[in-house]
Parts: structure tokens; sequence; C-alpha cells
């Protein structure tokens, strides 16, 4: 009995250590894609503060793409074309704002 006790406290002080080694539940976008020929940078803004939404997104076109869906962990962040315009790093960009967060269905 106090052997199994021992090994049940053991057991549970070690799966409480190994939750500080996890990776943190919103990492990195994951479906950052390669700069296409024709692309057009955008600037991305809003959205929550611990997720690391980068700056500029590249869409095929304002036409085609009002709408952008970024995968960050087990969500989908949303942004939409606001029809705003502006100046980043000299140049000026079409603003697309954080409209709303979707969970991946499982």
């Amino acid at each position: 009995m106090l052997i199994s006790a021992f090994i049940n406290s053991l057991c549970r002080s070690l799966s409480a250590a190994s939750r500080w080694t996890l990776p943190p539940v919103f990492p990195t976008p994951l479906t950052r894609e390669p700069e296409a020929q024709n692309s057009i940078s955008v600037l991305l803004r809003g959205g929550p503060d611990w997720i690391p939404i980068p700056e500029v997104w590249h869409v095929k076109s304002l036409e085609f793409e009002p709408k952008v869906k970024i995968l960050c962990g087990n969500a989908y962040e949303h942004f939409v074309f606001s029809g705003l315009y502006s100046v980043h790093e000299g140049e000026e960009f079409p603003v697309y704002r954080w409209s709303c967060r979707t969970y991946v269905a499982e």
C-alpha cells in the first residue's frame, strides 16, 4: 500500500512538472505561404495580443481575397479588407482588420 501511494504521488508530480514544458497554446501562424509572383502585400491589423500575427501578408488580389484566414494553433484568425490604406515602411498598403476567430472542427 505504501509503495502504491508513493508511485501515485510520483506520477502526479511528474505530470504536473511536464505541464510547464509544453509548447505555447498559440504558436506562430502555420499557414504562411511563400510570396507568389503576382501577389499584393497587405497589412493585418487587430486581433488578440497574445498571438504573433505577422504585420504584412500576401494575397492574390483584393477582389478575389477580400477575407484572409490564418491558422494559429487550433483556431483560425479572420481578417477582412477594410477599404482603407496605410503607409508602412514608406509604402502604401491595403489594410485588413481582424474580424473574428473560429476553431478547427475535430
